[in-house]
């Protein structure tokens, strides 16, 4: 199942995407159909109320109140990235994006006019399902509600310069996520998908899940060890190697396999 967050005229809601037919035999349309109530606060259901998915406009699938992201979770990128973030480590390293990071499908990202350098991460990102904290690894698919990609863009110099990540990683509109959450994969099949980033539509970062260095249950169970996670909080699992710089007026686009796309364009904030 495919939730996403639309507008449609003035009104917000959420929608289940699907490929059936419409009353006049097109096929391979995508739609939307507006549910009641709200995805991960218990139970919804379908109000009869169906759209054309180009005729609405997806909006980033949540709004956590936090997004958790590791880095350094792909060998490839720690040594692409070894003199700005040091060596890898036996523990998963762990930073935060602010809620006001969040941008959503289309939704522009804006170069800050303080930075020279403005990468693109190509990353699998996991929505929380449940109140959680201290899980097993074990336990890690029960608190998992579904499955999106994100770009955890970063302004790579400010990085290097303050020695910490939060100023280079927290701007405005640096977290886009979408198009929507795919709940129908298991972790096993999370656990191997193809992650790529293409700017401009050249292929610029291409891994896959399976090559992390910490798994999903391990990093679940890390973060809830010293931080409670609510529901619609977003887990950001890590980029391979392949970052790189995005210019104003770039279009970046993050594909993760079985889940979709996100493109989001560069600009300056007038």
């Amino acid at each position: 199942m495919r939730i996403a967050r639309f507008s449609s005229g003035d009104e917000v809601g959420f929608g289940l995407i699907d490929t059936d037919t419409d009353g006049d035999g097109d096929s391979g349309q995508l739609f939307v159909s507006r549910i009641s109530g709200h995805p991960l606060m218990g139970e919804f259901r379908l109000t009869g109320e169906r759209a054309k998915l180009e005729d609405v406009r997806l909006l980033s699938p949540v709004l956590p109140s936090k997004v958790v992201c590791i880095g350094k979770n792909y060998a490839d990128h720690v040594a692409e990235m070894q003199d700005i973030t040091g060596a890898s480590t036996d523990e998963p390293v762990v930073f935060l994006k602010p809620s006001t990071a969040v941008a959503g499908p289309g939704d522009p990202v804006f170069h800050p006019a303080i930075s020279e350098r403005v990468d693109f991460e190509a990353e699998l990102a996991i929505v929380i399902g449940r109140v959680c904290r201290e899980v097993p690894p074990e336990r890690a698919k029960d608190v998992i509600f579904g499955y999106t990609c994100a770009n955890d863009v970063t302004a790579r110099d400010l990085q290097k310069s303050d020695k910490q990540w939060t100023r280079g990683k927290g701007f405005d509109s640096f977290c886009p996520i979408g198009p929507w959450i795919e709940t129908g994969l298991t972790l096993e099949e999370a656990s191997d998908l193809r992650v790529t980033a293409t700017l401009d539509g050249e292929l610029k970062q291409d891994g896959r899940t399976s090559s992390f260095i910490h798994d999903i249950p391990a990093l679940i169970a890390y973060v809830t060890s010293f931080m409670t996670l609510l529901p619609g909080d977003v887990l950001l699992t890590g980029t391979p190697a392949g970052v790189g710089p995005m210019r104003v007026g770039s279009e970046v686009t993050v594909s993760v396999e079985r889940i979709g796309d996100l493109t989001n364009r560069v600009v300056t904030r007038d």
